[in-house]
């Protein structure tokens, strides 16, 4: 029998968190710091040293040399750099450790060589890191030994904010500003805080390592760029929560404990849609610590398939005609005295706040849908949206059928008399207890789906950082809270006002609603005779940012500038660009190099065949038609290959880089298309063992 393992005992042991804290703290530096946490200001600067004494002891009692402020710059991964805690030996050659309160607090890594978007020119360095208090330091245990990892926001000298952290941070603080004025209209005088609380479900691909070290498009770009369909794909739905097969479930036990060590919570592992996909979700966590706990996730499934032979891959798109992968981000709002706003209580058609907030948010959706579908858009999303495996690009709300009738009474009415009720789920077998029922179904197809006491944005890619998402859920919230929380709080009958406001919301917004399929063409149609935006590329979402309506949002509640939102747009066209350009040139590569050379060697080879077996005194007949086949697909592909490195060459020299991303994306995208068919049909046709690297087959079932 295996070692057991204390779940309990591991849990935490890597973070410094409250707990720690209490113990090594006195009474009153404690309380400061947890007064910070929850209420803002500044340490004092000597309470600073004594915390970071306390957690510098405890690093080292673990076996950390470094320190290093950890954060997110703008290119969707984390960042760091490790200092020393040594310093100057004293006067008998003794070494000694030390780390201040200034170094805890602030740190100064170089800024030019980030992304900026045009913030920084590249002779202006200066950054500075700003320690989020809110966030628990942790352990990184890895080759380069144990590093005290502090987690930070990342602004440039001038203060624009140069990372995923610090908008969000601003985000949480405006929704609860303004969702504080909404409980508080309803009675609630003991909350002080509302937080927006999150947890993004993780799904990855794992495949062999020494596969993926011969595929050059796996190593450069993340996904491939060549590859025919295996005999088989996902069709029989035998892989979704199938047996979790030995060498997958040895990787999931050992993420477990690296995350656990963490302070993780990795709650759900089971084997995905796709072969070879699987998923990981946790348990839900106040906003920014689950971003910073989904940046830990990815950075340790890559780190802990290495030690079992494998390759995480976190593309959206790693392999053609299969699912995709997908970060679902579950979302809810939470008062600090234990109230969900989104939760609807047994007769969500009586519960007068839950219905006000959800009319707000229906709101806010609507009029924001364009920067939510934003929020969500990266390279490999393109290939994702909208390719019945995942959300459609249109931005709608899935209530389900108990909330949408109590939506439509309130629309006819201005009132709901009923709701729906669950029931029970009757099993038909004796020996089974008959099930409590929800009184709504789930819609996969949704982008925006209600689950009960929260919202689940399904559209958020794999790879992406969750960061921007809540950013933008919050904003847009924040608004609508504040527009309802400005007529409340000036009516004469809160009651009578309060009521006519979720009428208004709710008419006015109702289009954003869609409980059908989100795969049918129909809704494609109707969505447009709604006027719901149908965003489909990442680029085309990019504007969105810096609209006269997006400006006004973000400069009201004070989470971006009209600077910061131009820069990251700026950032956005670029990433297109550099991301297709260096696909291009991997599939140029990859072309020029192992496909054709591959493909002319088994011509040849069949060629000499067809020789020989002419020379026999019998026609080649099936040979030489195959022969025919092979060259024809072959001067096909090196017609592409031509075509594709001439149109790279010339978009590549652009400056404007809009009009840059632009051309990648309409002359550069089908370019490379036209090289893939080709070069897939010949891999049906020459010999296997010709093939010059793995197929989707050895990839995806050989693991």
């Amino acid at each position: 029998m295996s070692e057991v393992l204390n779940v309990e005992a591991i849990f935490g042991e890597n973070v410094f968190n409250l707990g720690k804290m209490r113990e090594r703290l006195t009474k009153n530096v404690f309380k400061e710091v947890k007064r910070v946490m929850e209420q803002g200001g500044e340490l004092s600067p000597a309470t600073a040293d004594i915390v970071a004494k306390a957690m510098k002891d405890w690093a080292v009692e673990h076996g950390a040399t470094h320190y290093t402020h950890w954060f997110q710059p703008l290119t969707g991964i984390t960042a760091e750099k490790h200092d020393s805690f040594i310093n100057h030996p004293d006067e008998n050659g003794k070494m000694l450790m030390e780390f201040s309160g200034k170094e805890l607090i602030k740190g100064e890594p170089d800024a030019s060589s980030f992304p900026s978007g045009g913030l920084r020119a590249t002779f202006e360095a200066r950054g500075y890191t700003a320690w989020d208090i809110t966030s628990p330091a942790f352990l990184k245990e890895d080759a380069t030994g144990v590093i005290l990892c502090i987690p930070t926001a990342f602004c440039s000298y001038t203060g624009e904010a140069l990372d995923k952290k610090t908008p969000l941070l601003r985000s949480m603080e405006a929704v609860s500003e303004q969702a504080l004025r909404i409980v508080k209209l309803f009675g609630n005088t003991q909350a002080t805080k509302v937080t927006a609380s999150v947890g993004p479900e993780q799904e990855y691909f794992l495949v062999d390592r020494q596969k993926y070290l011969q595929r050059k498009d796996l190593i450069f770009a993340g996904r491939t760029l060549f590859g025919a369909p295996a005999p088989k794909g996902q069709e029989l739905e035998d892989h979704y929560f199938g047996v979790i097969r030995e060498r997958i479930g040895a990787f999931m036990k050992d993420l477990n404990v690296e995350l656990w060590k963490l302070g993780v919570t990795a709650k759900t592992q089971h084997n995905e849609v796709a072969p070879a996909q699987h998923e990981l979700a946790p348990i839900y966590e106040t906003a920014n610590i689950a971003v910073d706990h989904n940046q830990l996730v990815m950075e340790t499934m890559k780190k802990v398939a290495e030690r079992h032979g494998l390759r995480c891959l976190l593309n959206e798109k790693p392999f053609a005609g299969v699912n995709g992968s997908g970060k679902h981000n579950n979302w809810s709002l939470n008062t600090d005295d234990g109230m969900n706003l989104l939760d609807p209580g047994e007769t969500p058609n009586e519960n007068i706040q839950f219905l006000l907030v959800l009319s707000c948010i229906l709101k806010a959706v609507d009029i924001h849908a364009d920067l939510l579908r934003q929020s969500a858009s990266d390279v490999g999303n393109d290939h994702r949206l909208g390719a019945n495996e995942a959300p459609p690009a249109i931005i709608s709300v899935f209530l389900g059928e108990q909330l949408e009738d109590v939506v439509r009474q309130l629309i006819e009415t201005g009132e709901a008399k009923s709701c729906l009720l669950g029931g029970k789920l009757m099993t038909g077998v004796s020996t089974l207890p008959d099930l409590p029922k929800d009184a709504t179904d789930r819609n996969r197809t949704s982008p925006f789906a209600f689950t009960g006491n929260k919202f689940e944005f399904r559209m958020v890619g794999s790879a992406d950082s969750v960061a921007s998402p809540n950013t933008i859920l919050n904003a847009i919230v924040a608004e609508a809270f504040c527009e309802a929380a400005d007529v409340l709080e000036a009516a004469e009958d809160f009651n009578l006002a309060v009521h006519d406001l979720i009428k208004k919301y709710l008419s006015e917004h109702h289009r954003i609603i869609f409980n059908g399929n989100g795969y049918a063409e129909e809704w494609v149609e109707e969505a447009q005779r709604r006027g719901l935006p149908n965003i489909k590329s990442m680029i085309e979402a990019a504007c969105t940012l810096t609209t006269e309506k997006s400006v006004k949002l973000f400069e009201k509640f004070h989470i971006f500038t009209e600077s910061e939102l131009e820069s990251r747009e700026e950032i956005l066209y670029e990433t297109y660009a550099k991301t297709i350009n260096i696909e291009a040139l991997t599939m140029i590569d990859m072309a020029s190099t192992q496909i054709i050379p591959a493909v002319m060697g088994y011509s040849q080879k069949l060629a000499r065949t067809v020789v020989d077996v002419r020379a026999a005194g019998v026609e080649p007949v099936v040979q030489a038609e195959l022969l025919g086949q092979i060259n024809e697909k072959l001067g096909e592909m090196k017609k592409a290959l031509t075509e594709l490195t001439e149109k790279e060459a010339g978009i590549y020299a652009m400056k404007d880089v809009k009009a840059q991303a632009f051309c990648y994306k309409d002359v550069i995208v089908p370019a490379m298309e036209a090289l893939r068919k080709p070069a897939d049909e010949l891999e049906m046709l020459v010999d296997r063992e010709c093939w010059p690297f793995p197929t989707y087959g050895d990839l995806m079932f050989e693991v």
